[in-house]
Protein backbone atom coordinates (compact mmCIF):
# COMPACT_ATOMS: atom_id res chain seq x y z
CA UNK A 1 0.00 0.00 0.00
CA UNK A 2 2.65 2.31 0.94
CA UNK A 3 4.89 1.74 -2.33
CA UNK A 4 1.20 2.25 -4.25
CA UNK A 5 0.49 5.82 -3.00
CA UNK A 6 4.40 6.53 -3.53
CA UNK A 7 3.95 5.89 -7.20
CA UNK A 8 0.23 8.08 -7.10
CA UNK A 9 2.24 10.84 -5.72
CA UNK A 10 5.09 10.87 -8.16
CA UNK A 11 2.77 10.83 -10.88
CA UNK A 12 0.68 13.41 -10.10
CA UNK A 13 3.80 15.94 -9.52
CA UNK A 14 4.89 14.80 -12.92
CA UNK A 15 1.44 16.45 -14.62
CA UNK A 16 1.30 19.62 -15.63
CA UNK A 17 -0.58 21.96 -13.76
CA UNK A 18 -3.76 23.38 -15.59
CA UNK A 19 -4.48 27.35 -14.63
CA UNK A 20 -8.17 28.79 -16.02
CA UNK A 21 -8.16 31.48 -18.43
CA UNK A 22 -10.16 33.11 -15.57
CA UNK A 23 -7.59 32.87 -12.50
CA UNK A 24 -5.11 34.20 -14.78
CA UNK A 25 -7.40 37.11 -15.92
CA UNK A 26 -8.10 38.04 -11.97
CA UNK A 27 -4.44 37.55 -11.12
CA UNK A 28 -3.19 40.14 -13.80
CA UNK A 29 -5.61 42.59 -12.84
CA UNK A 30 -4.34 41.94 -9.43
CA UNK A 31 -0.95 43.19 -10.43
CA UNK A 32 -2.32 46.42 -12.78
CA UNK A 33 -1.30 49.29 -10.86
CA UNK A 34 -4.05 51.62 -10.04
CA UNK A 35 -3.92 55.24 -9.83
CA UNK A 36 -3.95 57.33 -6.70
CA UNK A 37 -7.73 58.59 -5.52
CA UNK A 38 -7.94 62.44 -6.53
CA UNK A 39 -7.30 64.69 -3.45
CA UNK A 40 -10.84 66.40 -3.28
CA UNK A 41 -11.07 67.15 0.40
CA UNK A 42 -8.86 68.48 3.59
CA UNK A 43 -9.62 65.50 5.34
CA UNK A 44 -6.52 63.81 3.02
CA UNK A 45 -4.07 65.99 4.68
CA UNK A 46 -4.77 63.88 7.78
CA UNK A 47 -4.02 60.72 6.90
CA UNK A 48 -0.96 61.71 5.24
CA UNK A 49 -0.21 62.70 8.46
CA UNK A 50 -0.64 59.66 10.13
CA UNK A 51 0.89 57.91 7.55
CA UNK A 52 4.48 59.85 7.19
CA UNK A 53 4.71 62.05 10.22
CA UNK A 54 6.57 60.47 13.20
CA UNK A 55 7.13 61.71 16.73
CA UNK A 56 8.15 65.17 16.67
CA UNK A 57 11.45 66.12 18.49
CA UNK A 58 11.23 67.75 22.35
CA UNK A 59 10.79 71.52 22.45
CA UNK A 60 13.93 73.04 22.74
CA UNK A 61 14.94 74.07 26.09
CA UNK A 62 13.84 77.74 27.66
CA UNK A 63 16.24 79.22 29.81
CA UNK A 64 17.00 77.65 33.56
CA UNK A 65 15.22 79.75 36.18
CA UNK A 66 17.53 82.38 37.59
CA UNK A 67 17.38 83.31 41.80
CA UNK A 68 14.77 85.53 41.74
CA UNK A 69 14.54 88.42 44.75
CA UNK A 70 11.84 88.94 47.70
CA UNK A 71 9.81 91.13 45.27
CA UNK A 72 10.06 88.95 42.05
CA UNK A 73 8.61 85.56 44.06
CA UNK A 74 6.00 87.83 45.91
CA UNK A 75 5.19 89.26 42.31
CA UNK A 76 5.03 85.58 41.18
CA UNK A 77 3.08 84.12 44.30
CA UNK A 78 0.16 87.22 43.66
CA UNK A 79 0.25 86.74 39.74
CA UNK A 80 1.36 83.33 38.86
CA UNK A 81 3.30 84.49 36.51
CA UNK A 82 6.70 82.72 35.55
CA UNK A 83 9.52 84.83 35.01
CA UNK A 84 10.25 86.42 31.40
CA UNK A 85 12.23 84.13 29.07
CA UNK A 86 15.63 85.79 28.29
CA UNK A 87 15.84 84.01 24.70
CA UNK A 88 16.26 87.01 21.89
CA UNK A 89 13.77 87.77 19.29
CA UNK A 90 14.37 86.81 15.97
CA UNK A 91 12.63 86.86 12.49
CA UNK A 92 11.10 83.10 12.05
CA UNK A 93 10.18 82.14 8.04
CA UNK A 94 7.94 79.64 8.00
CA UNK A 95 6.20 77.84 4.47
CA UNK A 96 2.75 76.22 5.31
CA UNK A 97 1.54 73.71 2.56
CA UNK A 98 -2.10 74.10 2.62
CA UNK A 99 -5.12 72.37 0.69
CA UNK A 100 -6.96 75.11 -1.31
CA UNK A 101 -10.09 75.50 0.29
CA UNK A 102 -11.67 78.83 1.83
CA UNK A 103 -11.22 79.80 4.92
CA UNK A 104 -7.69 78.85 5.29
CA UNK A 105 -6.02 81.94 5.67
CA UNK A 106 -8.29 82.74 8.43
CA UNK A 107 -7.73 79.85 10.75
CA UNK A 108 -4.06 80.34 10.14
CA UNK A 109 -4.23 83.85 10.49
CA UNK A 110 -6.45 82.83 13.92
CA UNK A 111 -3.80 80.84 15.13
CA UNK A 112 -1.08 83.50 15.68
CA UNK A 113 -3.25 86.08 16.60
CA UNK A 114 -4.25 84.35 19.34
CA UNK A 115 -0.63 83.28 20.62
CA UNK A 116 0.08 87.47 20.15
CA UNK A 117 2.13 86.60 16.69
CA UNK A 118 1.74 90.58 14.41
CA UNK A 119 2.69 88.85 11.04
CA UNK A 120 5.30 91.02 8.94
CA UNK A 121 4.97 89.36 5.63
CA UNK A 122 2.22 87.33 4.13
CA UNK A 123 1.89 85.69 0.72
CA UNK A 124 -0.17 83.05 -0.67
CA UNK A 125 -0.80 81.58 -3.69
CA UNK A 126 -1.43 78.36 -5.57
CA UNK A 127 1.50 76.01 -6.55
CA UNK A 128 1.61 73.63 -9.42
CA UNK A 129 -0.52 70.53 -8.03
CA UNK A 130 -4.49 71.93 -8.45
CA UNK A 131 -5.41 71.35 -4.83
CA UNK A 132 -2.21 72.73 -2.80
CA UNK A 133 -1.28 76.19 -2.15
CA UNK A 134 1.64 77.45 -0.43
CA UNK A 135 1.86 80.15 2.35
CA UNK A 136 4.99 81.78 3.38
CA UNK A 137 4.86 83.35 6.81
CA UNK A 138 7.38 85.90 8.12
CA UNK A 139 7.19 87.00 12.01
CA UNK A 140 9.43 87.77 14.95
CA UNK A 141 9.49 85.62 18.36
CA UNK A 142 11.55 83.14 20.42
CA UNK A 143 12.34 79.50 19.30
CA UNK A 144 10.60 77.78 21.60
CA UNK A 145 7.19 80.12 21.51
CA UNK A 146 7.65 79.85 17.70
CA UNK A 147 8.21 76.13 17.67
CA UNK A 148 5.03 75.64 19.79
CA UNK A 149 2.91 77.54 17.23
CA UNK A 150 4.16 75.88 14.40
CA UNK A 151 3.12 72.76 15.71
CA UNK A 152 -0.08 74.57 16.49
CA UNK A 153 -0.38 75.12 12.97
CA UNK A 154 0.13 71.63 11.44
CA UNK A 155 -2.12 70.32 13.81
CA UNK A 156 -5.13 71.88 11.21
CA UNK A 157 -6.94 70.02 9.10
CA UNK A 158 -6.51 71.67 6.09
CA UNK A 159 -2.71 72.25 6.55
CA UNK A 160 -0.24 69.34 4.95
CA UNK A 161 3.05 70.47 6.39
CA UNK A 162 4.72 73.37 8.10
CA UNK A 163 8.08 73.90 7.45
CA UNK A 164 10.65 76.22 9.53
CA UNK A 165 13.34 78.14 6.45
CA UNK A 166 14.78 80.50 9.14
CA UNK A 167 18.13 78.04 9.69
CA UNK A 168 18.15 77.19 6.13
CA UNK A 169 20.08 78.33 3.10
CA UNK A 170 16.95 79.73 0.70
CA UNK A 171 16.27 82.36 -1.63
CA UNK A 172 14.22 85.31 -0.70
CA UNK A 173 12.60 87.62 -2.94
CA UNK A 174 10.30 90.49 -2.84
CA UNK A 175 8.84 92.74 -5.62
CA UNK A 176 8.52 96.58 -4.79
CA UNK A 177 6.44 99.13 -7.16
CA UNK A 178 7.66 102.83 -6.10
CA UNK A 179 6.07 106.13 -7.70
CA UNK A 180 8.42 108.86 -7.35
CA UNK A 181 8.57 112.20 -8.20
CA UNK A 182 10.41 113.93 -10.83
CA UNK A 183 9.66 117.01 -10.17
CA UNK A 184 11.90 117.35 -7.24
CA UNK A 185 11.11 117.40 -3.42
CA UNK A 186 9.84 120.73 -3.21
CA UNK A 187 6.73 120.07 -4.57
CA UNK A 188 5.67 116.95 -3.00
CA UNK A 189 3.48 118.09 -0.85
CA UNK A 190 1.53 119.59 -3.23
CA UNK A 191 1.51 116.08 -5.35
CA UNK A 192 0.49 114.43 -2.39
CA UNK A 193 -3.31 116.85 -2.41
CA UNK A 194 -3.43 116.22 -6.78
CA UNK A 195 -5.22 112.83 -6.19
CA UNK A 196 -4.60 109.65 -8.30
CA UNK A 197 -2.72 111.69 -10.52
CA UNK A 198 -0.06 113.28 -8.29
CA UNK A 199 -0.37 116.63 -10.17
CA UNK A 200 0.62 119.68 -8.15
CA UNK A 201 -1.31 122.74 -7.56
CA UNK A 202 -0.88 124.79 -10.97
CA UNK A 203 -0.35 128.35 -8.69
CA UNK A 204 2.90 125.94 -7.64
CA UNK A 205 3.99 124.89 -11.28
CA UNK A 206 6.05 126.88 -13.33
CA UNK A 207 3.55 128.34 -15.89
CA UNK A 208 4.85 129.28 -19.26
CA UNK A 209 2.10 131.11 -21.05
CA UNK A 210 1.91 133.94 -18.38
CA UNK A 211 3.73 136.75 -17.09
CA UNK A 212 2.44 136.86 -13.59
CA UNK A 213 4.73 139.03 -11.64
CA UNK A 214 3.87 136.60 -8.16
CA UNK A 215 4.49 132.97 -10.03
CA UNK A 216 7.61 134.74 -11.23
CA UNK A 217 8.48 135.88 -8.14
CA UNK A 218 8.24 132.15 -6.27
CA UNK A 219 10.30 130.86 -8.96
CA UNK A 220 13.14 133.75 -8.19
CA UNK A 221 12.78 132.76 -5.08
CA UNK A 222 12.96 128.98 -5.08
CA UNK A 223 15.91 128.98 -7.60
CA UNK A 224 17.59 131.72 -5.00
CA UNK A 225 17.22 129.21 -2.31
CA UNK A 226 18.25 126.36 -4.00
CA UNK A 227 21.86 128.30 -5.10
CA UNK A 228 21.90 129.41 -1.28
CA UNK A 229 22.23 125.60 0.01
CA UNK A 230 24.35 124.17 -2.52
CA UNK A 231 26.84 127.76 -1.11
CA UNK A 232 25.58 128.53 2.14
CA UNK A 233 29.15 130.52 2.75
CA UNK A 234 28.40 132.72 -0.59
CA UNK A 235 26.02 135.59 -1.07
CA UNK A 236 25.00 135.21 -4.70
CA UNK A 237 22.81 137.59 -6.40
CA UNK A 238 19.01 135.99 -7.08
CA UNK A 239 19.25 134.34 -10.29
CA UNK A 240 16.66 135.09 -13.79
CA UNK A 241 13.67 133.60 -13.96
CA UNK A 242 13.86 129.74 -15.33
CA UNK A 243 12.81 129.25 -19.12
CA UNK A 244 10.62 127.16 -20.45
CA UNK A 245 13.87 124.43 -21.76
CA UNK A 246 16.15 125.08 -18.53
CA UNK A 247 12.47 123.34 -16.61
CA UNK A 248 12.50 120.32 -19.33
CA UNK A 249 16.21 120.30 -18.54
CA UNK A 250 16.05 119.99 -14.46
CA UNK A 251 13.00 117.65 -15.20
CA UNK A 252 15.05 115.31 -17.36
CA UNK A 253 17.91 115.77 -15.27
CA UNK A 254 16.13 114.35 -12.24
CA UNK A 255 14.14 111.24 -14.75
CA UNK A 256 18.28 110.23 -15.56
CA UNK A 257 19.33 110.27 -11.76
CA UNK A 258 16.44 108.09 -10.76
CA UNK A 259 16.80 105.55 -14.05
CA UNK A 260 21.27 105.59 -12.83
CA UNK A 261 19.84 104.97 -9.35
CA UNK A 262 17.38 102.22 -10.37
CA UNK A 263 20.06 100.21 -12.53
CA UNK A 264 22.56 100.07 -9.99
CA UNK A 265 20.27 98.68 -7.77
CA UNK A 266 18.96 95.58 -11.05
CA UNK A 267 15.71 97.79 -10.89
CA UNK A 268 13.70 99.29 -13.77
CA UNK A 269 11.32 102.03 -14.59
CA UNK A 270 7.92 100.46 -15.89
CA UNK A 271 5.75 103.08 -16.05
CA UNK A 272 6.72 107.15 -17.49
CA UNK A 273 4.49 110.05 -16.75
CA UNK A 274 4.13 113.82 -16.71
CA UNK A 275 5.21 114.50 -12.97
CA UNK A 276 6.36 111.05 -11.55
CA UNK A 277 7.69 107.26 -12.65
CA UNK A 278 7.17 103.90 -11.23
CA UNK A 279 10.27 101.34 -10.67
CA UNK A 280 10.11 97.90 -10.19
CA UNK A 281 12.34 96.07 -8.18
CA UNK A 282 12.75 92.37 -6.81
CA UNK A 283 15.53 91.75 -4.64
CA UNK A 284 15.60 91.07 -0.83
CA UNK A 285 14.26 92.87 1.91
CA UNK A 286 17.56 94.39 3.17
CA UNK A 287 18.12 95.49 -0.67
CA UNK A 288 15.41 96.73 -0.93
CA UNK A 289 14.82 99.16 2.20
CA UNK A 290 18.66 100.46 0.99
CA UNK A 291 16.79 101.34 -2.16
CA UNK A 292 13.76 103.37 -0.99
CA UNK A 293 15.87 105.22 1.20
CA UNK A 294 17.80 106.22 -1.85
CA UNK A 295 14.53 107.11 -3.65
CA UNK A 296 12.87 109.35 -0.52
CA UNK A 297 15.50 112.47 -1.37
CA UNK A 298 13.52 112.16 -4.70
CA UNK A 299 10.03 112.35 -3.44
CA UNK A 300 8.64 109.43 -3.10
CA UNK A 301 4.64 108.89 -3.43
CA UNK A 302 3.74 105.61 -3.31
CA UNK A 303 4.84 102.20 -2.36
CA UNK A 304 3.84 98.90 -2.67
CA UNK A 305 5.09 95.41 -1.63
CA UNK A 306 4.78 92.03 -1.96
CA UNK A 307 6.17 90.37 0.89
CA UNK A 308 8.77 87.66 1.33
CA UNK A 309 8.94 84.84 -0.93
CA UNK A 310 11.30 81.78 -0.08
CA UNK A 311 12.72 79.04 -1.44
CA UNK A 312 15.48 76.71 -0.15
CA UNK A 313 18.30 75.95 -2.65
CA UNK A 314 19.32 72.90 -4.20
CA UNK A 315 22.54 71.03 -2.40
CA UNK A 316 25.14 70.44 -4.92
CA UNK A 317 27.23 67.38 -4.82
CA UNK A 318 31.08 67.84 -5.03
CA UNK A 319 32.68 65.18 -7.14
CA UNK A 320 35.98 65.49 -5.10
CA UNK A 321 34.21 64.58 -1.81
CA UNK A 322 32.34 62.05 -2.93
CA UNK A 323 35.63 60.23 -4.63
CA UNK A 324 37.34 60.60 -1.46
CA UNK A 325 34.67 59.13 0.74
CA UNK A 326 34.52 56.06 -1.69
CA UNK A 327 38.31 55.47 -1.43
CA UNK A 328 38.04 55.61 2.46
CA UNK A 329 34.89 52.71 2.21
CA UNK A 330 37.40 50.38 -0.15
CA UNK A 331 38.68 47.17 1.77
CA UNK A 332 42.49 46.86 1.17
CA UNK A 333 43.92 43.65 1.03
CA UNK A 334 46.74 43.12 3.06
CA UNK A 335 48.96 40.61 0.64
CA UNK A 336 48.86 43.19 -2.05
CA UNK A 337 50.41 45.94 0.55
CA UNK A 338 54.94 46.07 0.20
CA UNK A 339 56.98 44.42 2.75
CA UNK A 340 57.28 46.09 6.15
Amino acid sequence: MLALRAKAAARSALKPRLFSSTALRRSDSENVPKPPPPIDDSTSALDYKRIVRTRPPPLPEMDLPRSRTAEEAVTNILYNTPPPSLQPFKTHVLNCLVQNEPGVLSRVSGILAGRGFNIDSLVVCRTEIRDLSRMCLVLRGQDGVVEQARRQLEDLVPVWAVLDYTNTNCIQRELLLAKVSILGPEYLEDQYTGGPTHEPRRSLLPDTTSHDPSKMEKEVKLAHNFERGAHPEQDTPAPTPLTPSELLRLKSNNLQSVNVLSSQFGARIVDVSENSVIVELSAKTSRIEAFLSLLKPFGLLESARTGLMVMPRTPLRNPEESDEASADDQVVDASLLPPG
